[in-house]
């Protein structure tokens, strides 16, 4: 059943905002000038500038829209509008000269395909403000939290009979950091290929890692272990004198060097640390462990793995994190390498990101409630410690639900169990 155009329930949106990020207008008879159309999506329209409508102008890729009008409305008569629009409060947008009577009138918001209004490639809406839209219903703003939890929690006869809403917004915000570690799971992750220098700055929004891959030519990811043991990224690297005494500026600073570990771990050939040292063929990973293309073991090499750390026998490479320059480093056979950085944020380091699942959303308004009421003096308590049990449960709770365990999945373990290995 497709989505319904909006009534009284919480989707705003008809299936053409949703899918297409599109919403259609019509001007009128008279064909006046400043005409405005008001439109109902939930992404808001942004102008980077009073100017930006032109597409010459400097901010004009800060639009996250596009407007296009026609006088028929048929496939192919679309054109551009690059004449002064404004927009205010993020939904009305005002065509300040007159579009033409009876004009068609479509607000395009930017989406990967272009939409189907430019006749050419520059004035198709490219961009991602619609995908960044998709499945947005499964999350409810922290705005909407804040705002909930003062209706919900706070005023006469309430658990509270009165709070500042900056406090509920240093509460809520604090809950999405702390859930977004180990119930909300916010990871985020990042394709790049590993540079000659072998080194990537870490993502913006970077809290910790969880997992590096690079991918193969069937796409598949292949894990990239931490080098631990393996080597270091020193967080000072001081000039020395002849006598091993750090050496200083004219302003009395130390002078920093080039980290000569990090430049020999670079330059280090792996097969000398996996112990695949007596291959042919150093390009191909399925030489990795002496097995050739015909299925035949390279005998020259028989027990050369035995009793090696399963850190060291392995092919994948490994990844060091520089805390120093906030930066990673790669060992050397992943050059080139397309790599997949898995990582945590914080949730709210975007607007974007600054939304909660709505299974969650219960254990939010008590971690708030349990924050507010335990910070205040003169709080007795047994009501405390209500609330603290709560909201550890409502957590738990959280947790088991975000948790996305399917009985097909788990029925598909147990068949695996049951195979039966034959020699």
């Amino acid at each position: 059943m497709a989505i319904q155009p909006p009534s009284d329930g919480l989707i705003t949106e008809n299936a053409q905002q949703y899918y297409q990020g599109s919403q259609g207008f019509r001007g009128n008879n008279a064909n006046d000038q400043n005409q405005e159309f008001t439109t109902s999506f939930d992404t808001d329209l942004i102008l980077g500038s009073s100017t930006s409508w032109n597409p010459l102008d400097d901010d004009y890729g800060l639009n996250n829209f596009k407007v296009y009008t026609s006088a028929s409305g048929a496939a192919g008569s679309w054109s551009e509008w690059t004449t002064q629009l404004e927009v205010t409060n993020g939904k009305t947008i005002k065509l300040v000269a007159a579009p033409g009577a009876n004009a068609f009138i479509v607000v395009q918001l930017k989406i990967l395909t272009g939409g189907k209004y430019g006749n050419t490639e520059a004035q198709k809406a490219y961009g991602q403000e619609v995908e960044d839209n998709y499945g947005s219903y499964q999350y409810v703003k922290l705005n909407d939290i804040v705002s909930n939890f003062l209706i919900g929690y706070v005023g006469e006869q309430k658990v509270l009979p009165s709070v500042k809403r900056t406090d509920v917004i240093f509460h809520a915000k604090r809950a999405l950091q702390e859930f977004s570690y180990d119930t909300l799971k916010s990871i985020k992750s990042a394709e790049l290929s590993v540079p000659a220098s072998l080194t990537l700055p870490l993502p913006q929004d970077f809290v910790n890692y969880v997992r590096m891959s690079w991918i193969d030519v069937l796409g598949v990811k292949r894990i990239i272990y931490p080098a631990n043991n393996l080597t270091i990224s020193p967080y000072y690297t001081q000039l020395q004198d002849s006598e091993g005494i750090p050496t200083q500026d004219q302003w009395g600073n130390d002078v920093e060097g080039t980290p000569i570990t990090q430049d020999r771990w670079h330059t280090a050939n792996d097969r000398f640390i996996n112990g695949n040292f007596n291959t042919n063929d150093w390009t191909n990973d399925m030489w990795a462990y002496n097995w050739d293309y015909t299925g035949a073991w390279q005998g020259a090499s028989w027990g050369q793995l035995y009793g090696n750390e399963p850190q060291y026998s392995q092919v994948n490479g490994w990844f060091n994190m520089n805390q120093r320059e906030g930066k990673v480093s790669f060992s050397s056979n992943l050059l080139d390498k397309m790599i997949v950085l898995e990582y945590l944020s914080d949730g709210l380091a975007y607007d974007l990101d600054s939304r909660v699942p709505k299974l969650a959303e219960d254990a939010i308004y008590s971690y708030i409630l349990y924050s507010i009421v335990s910070t205040r003096v003169n709080q007795p308590e047994y009501v405390v410690q209500r609330l603290r049990r709560e909201k550890s449960a409502k957590l738990r709770n959280a947790k088991i639900r975000l948790s996305n365990i399917k009985l097909d999945e788990i029925v598909q373990v147990m068949r695996g169990k049951s195979k039966w290995i034959k020699n």
